[in-house]
């Protein structure tokens, strides 16, 4: 599956919360629609970003564990 990033976010070796912190901020940057990939390696970020997701407009389109590595490829919503 070919997902379209429109900014991409470096949190990896950044522990909880600060992944989810600088994800809502890129999310604010970015306009309705656009997406937004993380990359983090805290564990406790894939909990996280599911409440997150839960308590707000936007979507985690998928969502990829890699050894020690969480991608997350986030769509804001409207």
């Amino acid at each position: 599956m070919e997902i379209n990033v429109d900014l991409e976010l470096d949190a990896s070796g950044l522990s909880c919360p600060l992944p989810l912190l600088k994800a809502k901020l890129a999310l604010n940057s970015l306009q309705a629609e656009q997406v937004l990939k993380v990359i983090a390696t805290d564990p406790g970020s894939e909990r996280d970003f599911e409440v997150f997701v839960q308590q707000s407009r936007h979507t985690i389109l998928a969502f990829e564990k890699d050894n020690a590595i969480y991608q997350y490829w986030i769509q804001k919503g409207s």
